[in-house]
């Protein structure tokens, strides 16, 4: 049997509807709301020939309790998480040079929700990650990645490592980010084929990934702050590798 899910706030449910309507099995929606947004996921409901439901403030509030979810739920079914062995066939399809993000142990789903929505924004083809000690895509996680983790391929391997010797067979740099390292980000050239490593928020990366990585690199801090969260420096990294990419 499939196992089914809670995903909510506006953004997640219009992207699924969207990408794999599929998905949904059952659509709620807050009574009294009826703005441009909830017209919107109406409209998509009708083209998939989804009835929602509609429920009242207090019902939703208990089927998603101390959740933000933004007066629109849904309950899907089956995953859209990645396996190893998508990886590759991925990788085989890419018209482009290969443009990755790897993330090290992320435990706050707030984190990886919003590594998945900076991902996206910055045309990641994938977003790597262990499948032990490091969150996956809950509800939380969708709500925050406001609908990247629908449309960005998140893929759990069970060997971070044996991925890495992988992807660098494959020609890809495999390049970490490090705050004790000399090596500026600025200074790295990132405009190949580039999977980009991010530690867990509190260990930053393990020393068996640093090992496999081509190099490391940090980010400069000018202030009295010695780290930045997670998900900011992951931006950072993101979009010094557009930036590198398309204008210099």
């Amino acid at each position: 049997m499939m196992k089914s899910q809670y995903i909510y706030g506006l953004h997640a449910v219009e992207a699924i509807l969207k990408n794999t309507p599929q998905k949904v099995r059952h659509l709620f929606l807050q009574r009294g709301r009826y703005d441009q947004r909830m017209r919107k996921i109406l409209q998509l409901a009708h083209e998939n020939d989804i009835k929602p439901e509609i429920i009242s403030r207090r019902k939703l509030d208990e089927l998603l309790p101390e959740c933000q979810h933004q007066s629109v739920a849904a309950i899907i079914v089956g995953s859209v998480i990645y396996q190893e062995t998508d990886l590759v066939g991925l990788l085989d399809s890419l018209e482009h040079l290969p443009f990755l993000l790897i993330l090290d142990g992320v435990q706050d789903p707030h984190n990886l929700g919003a590594c998945l929505r900076s991902a996206n924004a910055a045309g990641i083809n994938a977003v790597i990650a262990p499948k032990n000690n490091a969150v996956g895509l809950t509800p939380v996680v969708r709500k925050v990645a406001c609908g990247a983790a629908e449309t960005t391929p998140y893929i759990q391997v069970t060997n971070l490592v044996r991925t890495m010797r992988m992807l660098k067979d494959r020609g890809i740099w495999l390049y970490g980010a490090d705050a004790d390292v000399k090596t500026r980000i600025y200074e790295v050239n990132l405009t190949g084929p580039i999977g980009l490593i991010l530690g867990g928020e509190e260990k930053g990366l393990r020393r068996l990934t640093q090992e496999h990585c081509d190099g490391l690199m940090n980010i400069p801090m000018l202030g009295t702050i010695s780290s930045l969260n997670i998900s900011v420096a992951a931006g950072i990294c993101l979009f010094e590798v557009i930036r590198q990419r398309f204008y210099g």
